[in-house]
């Protein structure tokens, strides 16, 4: 019997005795391999810096290097720590301890400066009404160091899902919980790093953001025999779900390069347009922009296409001899069709003409 109540006893002590040998080991191993891996350390530019190496006890004497190069910038050190003093973003970089004397290896820091985000900027808008609206946003100040967003999204009291858009990093989509609703929408964008965190909120309603994206396929072509007319004709933008129960209008504006003032066209529905007061001859530049007919706002600018009225062909013949001949010039011509050109005078006859009133005046004398 008593056999077999020390047995449970010893078995206690080896099951005790491997706990402590495994969490010795763990430690070790975590000991070791924080000497290995690198960890983040975040702190604010301008600031006072304090790193320490490891699990060192305080009396400890290391030497650091960072980047592989002994630390020149101004520092002390104090025990297994090293302190900078007003740190710039230039004190960013890998830091490495070492034990003196033999110089093992103890830990390794990776030091990032930066700063404390600032409220973002953000906006949203509807180019796919009424299926959903987009946010963006974005901060004004760089804080140089990871920063991510937290987005959350309030209608009628109740939180709507958010969902990131895939092609914009700083971009979420909601659906419209309801169309045509009278209450608003809220949204509030946090802005989230290692040093902190600063949010911005926004109010809207559902009208005011509706705003399209551009016309497309933007086309303008002279129209045959008319020298003052240009056929502009246009598609709807893609992203817009639904013309026919939501239709677009539209504004057209163009101008010839000459001048930098716009002539501008409203149109209801339509898509296309002819311009009948352009310049003949001249390169005109136009482009259209688009807004639901009751709610929102003008879309942006189309991108500008060039065209040039049509300009009748003139057909001139030349003769295989070219004749020289005079022309004569007046300061006002009276009328724009080219001037006909004399003929030219034989130089005989120009002589002629030259010496026959003396010759009459010897004949005269003669005579008397």
């Amino acid at each position: 019997m008593t056999l077999l109540c020390v047995c449970p006893q010893m078995a206690n002590l080896v099951t005790s005795l491997c706990c402590v040998v495994l969490a010795a080991v763990v430690v070790a191993y975590a000991q070791r391999r924080s000497q290995l891996v690198a960890r983040n350390q975040y702190e604010r530019i301008g600031s006072d810096v304090t790193m320490q190496c490891g699990f060192l006890d305080n009396d400890a004497s290391v030497s650091w290097k960072v980047n592989g190069t002994d630390v020149k910038d101004h520092h002390r050190l104090e025990g297994p720590r090293l302190i900078l003093s007003g740190v710039a973003l230039g004190h960013s970089g890998l830091y490495s301890c070492f034990q003196n004397p033999h110089g093992e290896r103890r830990d390794t820091i990776y030091l990032h400066i930066g700063l404390i985000p600032r409220e973002p900027t953000v906006t949203c808008r509807s180019n796919t009404y009424p299926k959903g609206f987009y946010c963006s946003w974005h901060q004004v100040h760089p804080t140089y160091i990871p920063t991510t967003f937290e987005v959350d999204v309030q209608h009628n009291q109740r939180s709507l899902e958010v969902q990131k858009d895939p092609d914009h990093k700083n971009r979420c989509r909601v659906r419209f919980p309801e169309v045509f609703s009278s209450f608003p929408y809220t949204v509030n964008v946090t802005a989230v790093n290692a040093l902190g965190k600063a949010s911005n909120t926004i109010s809207f309603e559902e009208s005011s953001i509706v705003k399209p994206d551009p016309p497309e396929r933007v086309t303008a072509t002279p129209i045959r025999f008319n020298a003052r007319r240009l056929e502009v004709s246009w598609q709807s933008p893609a992203t817009w779900p639904d013309i026919d129960n939501f239709p677009l209008k539209y504004f057209l504006r163009y101008r010839p390069l000459i001048k930098e003032q716009w002539q501008h066209v409203e149109l209801s529905d339509s898509t296309s347009h002819i311009i009948t007061d352009a310049y003949a001859g001249k390169e005109y530049i136009i482009q259209v922009a688009a807004k639901d007919t009751e709610i929102g706002t003008w879309s942006d600018w189309s991108v500008a296409v060039h065209a040039t009225p049509w300009i009748e062909e003139q057909i001139t013949s030349t003769t295989e001899v070219d004749i020289p001949t005079e022309t004569k010039t007046s300061p006002i011509p009276s009328s724009n069709a080219p001037q006909k050109a004399e003929r030219p005078v034989g130089r005989a006859a120009r002589l002629l003409t030259f010496f026959s009133p003396l010759l009459l005046g010897m004949l005269l004398l003669c005579m008397w």
